[in-house]
């Protein structure tokens, strides 16, 4: 049960950029059909799913050929997710988030989706101890948290504006910090 909500708390805060760049979409087309949504929140779904995935394999053929670098995954992860999370904070207090276009091309979908998702990647660094089974089922609850998270983050966005990003942001980083000093601390 642990290894759910952890995986759930970590897709939460894996993906408030993803929500950030939702809610300007959102803001940028305020009569969005369904499909379109289902596809701009899929896009970040996957790339989601794919960066903790592609971290997880870098890490653990570099750990199959350098075994003692074992021992150094909790602190990697801890400085990792400490990291994301601090820099995260500090952006959403400080206002100055990287400003990515809002537009819903397949293009723009795809530069979104990778540049939200650069955090992810370091995630799969974090998660090197799970067999492949569970890195793969957590990337996929990653992935569906911020495939919902993204549906309300548009539809928020043709609500309210973007009076909400910088606080999702800062919640995020916070719950990417606890996460961090959990693995931490229980390795």
């Amino acid at each position: 049960m642990a290894f759910i909500i952890n995986s759930i708390l970590l897709g939460i805060g894996l993906a408030m950029d993803a929500f950030s760049v939702s809610l300007a979409n959102g803001i940028h087309e305020h009569y969005m059909k369904w499909r379109k949504m289902c596809l701009i929140a899929g896009t970040f779904g996957f790339f989601q799913w794919f960066m903790p995935m592609t971290g997880w394999f870098c890490v653990n053929w570099v750990v199959d050929l350098f075994h003692s670098l074992l021992p150094y995954i909790p602190w990697i992860a801890l400085i990792l997710l400490l990291a994301l999370g601090g820099n995260m904070i500090k952006d959403g207090l400080s206002g100055e988030e990287e400003e990515i276009q809002s537009a819903t091309s397949f293009k723009a979908l795809f530069i979104q989706g990778i540049a939200t998702s650069m955090d992810a990647l370091s995630v799969g660094f974090t998660i090197a101890e799970f067999n492949v089974r569970e890195a793969f089922f957590a990337s996929v609850i990653i992935g569906v948290v911020t495939f919902f998270i993204c549906i309300a983050g548009i539809i928020l966005g043709r609500h309210f504006g973007m009076k909400l990003a910088d606080k999702a942001t800062v919640v995020g980083g916070l719950i990417l910090i606890g996460i961090g000093l959990e693995i931490f601390f229980t390795a």
